[in-house]
């Protein structure tokens, strides 16, 4: 049974249907409807999302997440990076969050079309602020650089669970190793560049592995972590060994402050992109 502060909050303004109308006009996807992300409700009302690029469809298959999967996907769109921009316009954001499926089915995985996303994103409105929230590459510098050189504000990349549980947990073609190279490489092509992280807890992880996940992160001079608690979508899906208490978050988010993290999200609905960016860089000199 769920504990009671699991209680995910209704929409509060009409603002939640008129992004819905604007998403379905362009055919665009997010990111929040395809992961039933917790947090949809709350982040539309105020006039945020996490726009998914390059399909709804993922060639990987990680056992906690809801994405529907196929190899190989759906043909890319070309005019989906003027789409976006034009939702942003419409939209009115300021701060947007641009993630994608994997795509292992393309010479490239996705990157270029990523990384031109971002780069028509921030020409037609230079005031917003683009967080990327990317896949592995296969660990490839040349793809991470792709979208590197776009100069999004933030960059992340999800370990998503501790080391002793990422193959139970993730697809065969990710892993721990892989990972948090991404984010070193990201460091190394571009220091100025913000980078990003999410553990999500209920696995059955234990205090000391997550410790350790978070030493290995700040080793790789990542800036921003989030915590959040993993929810079944599915009975297909990896079961919940543990639903973890808010003070559980708590100590987690004062320990990951104690290594030197400069912004840390840590709560039951928190989700990789869910605002950490935003807050941080409302909070770095007026940003």
């Amino acid at each position: 049974m769920k504990p009671q502060w699991l209680k995910i909050r209704p929409p509060t303004t009409t603002k939640y249907g008129e992004i819905k109308d604007i998403l379905k006009e362009q055919g665009l996807v997010t990111v929040c409807q395809e992961a039933h992300c917790p947090n949809m409700a709350e982040c539309w009302s105020g006039g945020t999302a996490t726009f998914m690029v390059m399909g709804d469809t993922c060639t990987r298959a990680c056992k906690f997440c809801n994405v529907k999967t196929a190899y190989p996907a759906k043909q890319l769109d070309t005019d989906e990076p003027e789409k976006i921009a034009e939702t942003v316009s419409k939209w009115g954001l300021k701060y947007i969050v641009i993630t994608s499926v994997d795509r292992d089915d393309l010479k490239d995985q996705g990157s270029e079309h990523f990384g031109e996303c971002v780069r028509v994103i921030k020409e037609k409105n230079p005031n917003v602020k683009v967080e990327v929230l990317i896949p592995d590459f296969k660990g490839s510098v040349d793809c991470l650089k792709t979208v590197v050189d776009q100069n999004p504000d933030v960059i992340g990349h999800n370990i998503e669970t501790v080391e002793s549980l990422q193959r139970e947990i993730r697809d065969p073609r990710a892993n721990y190793k892989q990972s948090l190279g991404v984010l070193e490489n990201v460091k190394k092509l571009n220091p100025k560049i913000y980078t990003k992280s999410s553990i999500m807890l209920g696995f059955g992880e234990k205090d000391n592995e997550v410790l350790s996940a978070l030493k290995d992160l700040r080793e790789r001079d990542v800036d921003i972590v989030t915590f959040g608690q993993y929810l079944r979508p599915s009975d297909k899906h990896i079961e919940i060994k543990e639903y973890v208490s808010p003070d559980k978050f708590k100590y987690f988010k004062k320990k990951a402050e104690s290594m030197g993290f400069l912004y840390v999200a840590s709560a039951p609905f928190v989700r990789s992109s869910y605002r950490a960016g935003e807050l941080f860089l409302q909070g770095k000199k007026g940003e």
